[in-house]
């Protein structure tokens, strides 16, 4: 296969490249080590957000035809921005998306709803010539939205456009999908034009960075949004199968799904990492904006597995998971930092949950395939790969294999210590 060559990594372990689509047969065994290299980041609607730690497309679009039919039910219990629903809808394959944050199933379900051509190219002239007739005194000071630090994160002259592009597109003579899918465009544009620094994965003001915002830069960037993902929409809209189903239920979350025993033939997901991505922190401005939020995030944050939003109260003793590698890593961690040694705690606890969810609602025969990274917690190495192997096993799975890809390139800026070089994909069987 052209596309296929073997390599050493900056470690010397014997590590398979692979370029582009990853053919269905590959051949996986235990241990092994794969560095993929993506070419469909911004593939059709896959480019519409930023997302942190996101999949790229060609892992479950493999996992997905490897381990699925045509027509099959696909489940990820931890949707994030949709990757694995848009991968299974091109597919051909049914699929349900669970997430606790509301902003993932928000930007999930546009990138899934297929739009009318003519539709969206008059509601992209509409608001082309909206902004061509923009004039900061079309917008009163009521107008503004007001949610914590509003001041800080944007200048006044940012706010007056980015108010008036939100009633632009409020008002539009369209349909309530038209009207979300440049919500998403809007959505995409805010952290750009604030003050906060595009590439960390706490929204913060890094004053060293001396990021400089113009006035007209959201006017601007926002047009040219337009010009790049109303055409990836329309290409999606083409390619979208008729009588496939795709849902993001928003009363269930990885640990309490509620579907029917056996009602699903796949589940692929990549969870999030213990103490790694505080993704409603990542997603304040944007969750602000779109009304996702008013106040405190602090409700949804202690939603999401790997929360570091813990009581003190929690972490006043060491816990044991029951898995003796595991427990051996969080008492180390407990005697440096109760408090990060409770968070990994949690994490495991939370994951055993949503196994025993999972397996309840896959057939028998079904896979489960949990991308998981491993990191470093107070400098000991956490590897969660390794710990929730016996916790599937316990709950009444098979591991019928598990191997890792090379990560090559974060969309987050992390400390150099906490980085996670490879992920882990666990294929288990029920």
């Amino acid at each position: 296969m052209d596309n296929i060559t073997k390599i050493l990594n900056d470690f010397g372990e014997s590590v398979v490249r692979v370029e582009g689509d990853i053919p269905v047969d590959l051949p996986a065994r235990d241990g092994d080590r794969f560095l993929f290299i993506s070419h469909d980041q911004g593939f059709l609607t896959h480019g519409l957000h930023k997302y942190p730690a996101k999949f790229f497309p060609e892992l479950p679009r493999w996992l997905i035809k490897r381990y699925s039919q045509e027509n099959d039910q696909v489940l990820d219990p931890f949707a994030d921005s949709g990757t694995t629903n848009v991968e299974a809808l091109l597919s051909r394959r049914n699929s349900v998306g669970i997430d606790v944050d509301p902003f993932s199933r928000f930007i999930s379900s546009v990138k899934v709803t297929p739009l009318v051509e003519k539709e969206l190219r008059s509601a992209q002239k509409t608001l082309l010539e909206a902004i061509l007739n923009y004039r900061p005194s079309l917008i009163a000071e009521s107008d503004l939205p007001d949610f914590p630090y509003r001041d800080n994160w944007f200048n006044k002259e940012i706010l007056l456009e980015l108010t008036y592009l939100k009633k632009q597109i409020q008002s539009l003579d369209t349909n309530d999908a038209v009207k979300n899918f440049f919500k998403v465009c809007f959505s995409s544009i805010l952290r750009s034009v604030s003050n906060a620094d595009d590439n960390c994965t706490r929204t913060v003001i890094r004053k060293k960075l001396n990021k400089l915002v113009r006035p007209s830069d959201a006017l601007n960037r926002f047009a040219k949004a337009l010009h790049t993902k109303v055409p990836k929409m329309i290409a999606f809209s083409q390619e979208y199968p008729s009588g496939i189903t795709v849902d993001f239920p928003d009363d269930m979350d990885a640990r309490n799904i509620k579907y029917e025993a056996n009602y699903f033939d796949l589940a692929v997901t990549s969870p999030p990492y213990v103490n790694a991505v505080d993704y409603p922190r990542t997603h304040q401005l944007e969750m602000y904006w779109l009304g996702f939020a008013q106040n405190s995030l602090t409700a949804l944050k202690k939603r999401n597995v790997g929360t570091e939003s813990v009581s003190a109260s929690h972490y006043k003793t060491c816990h044991e998971i029951g898995v003796p590698e595991a427990d051996k890593v969080i008492a180390n961690i407990f005697e440096i930092d109760p408090r990060r040694a409770f968070i990994a705690y949690k994490y495991l606890e939370d994951m055993w949950k949503n196994l025993i969810e999972v397996h309840k609602v896959l057939r028998e025969g079904g896979r489960y395939v949990i991308v998981v990274g491993n990191n470093r917690i107070r400098g000991h190495l956490f590897e969660n790969w390794k710990y929730l192997m016996p916790i599937a096993e316990e709950v009444g799975f098979e591991v019928e294999t598990y191997f890792g890809s090379e990560i090559i390139k974060h969309y987050v800026k992390m400390p150099r210590k906490e980085r996670i070089h490879t992920d882990w994909i666990i294929v288990l069987k029920k």
